[in-house]
């Protein structure tokens, strides 16, 4: 378990196991790469970052990470692997957001992306990308960068290929 600050000073506690806390996940991350292009989507308070969201009632995990995507981005989702999670403690509480990694099989021009505006793929190294004006707090604090180095570890293991 990894644990820190993320950019509000909250406390981060991230694993790369499921049902790793006392509560249920009620949020998602995917994280979308594939054949060196990650796939995000620019939010439109927050800037550039992976889909994601709230889960809806009566909606699984992995239900949420295919809804999430489609609308923020048009894409449809061919594979979803669970990372693990992280929870956030801030003075009001704590949630639990799960962490997939998905490869996409295509996407859909749509006339409309929620609360983003829609969808961007970015080639090169997004452990140093994302720290540009135009990236989400979110794409600048350790559970990014620890779930994208835990995606390269994955890639590099006899048995991980199903994503390359």
């Amino acid at each position: 378990m990894k644990e820190f600050l993320d950019a509000y000073g909250n406390k981060v506690e991230l694993s790369f196991k499921k049902n790793a806390f006392y509560q249920e996940a009620n949020h998602v991350l995917v994280i979308l790469h594939y054949l060196d292009v990650w796939y995000l989507t620019n939010h439109k308070i927050r800037g550039l970052e992976f889909p994601g969201g709230k889960v809806e009632a009566g909606e699984s995990l992995i239900d949420a990470a295919h809804r999430e995507v489609y609308e923020e981005t048009g894409a449809l989702i061919d594979e979803l692997l669970q990372l693990g999670e992280y929870r956030v403690t801030d003075k009001k509480g704590s949630f639990v957001k799960a962490v997939f990694w998905g490869k996409i099989k295509a996407v859909d021009k749509t006339n409309n992306y929620y609360e983003t505006n829609g969808p961007v793929e970015v080639k090169g190294d997004l452990l140093q990308l994302r720290f540009g004006q135009e990236y989400s707090f979110i794409m600048k604090d350790e559970v990014i960068q620890e779930c994208i180095n835990y995606i390269y570890k994955l890639q590099n293991e006899k048995n991980s290929d199903k994503f390359k």
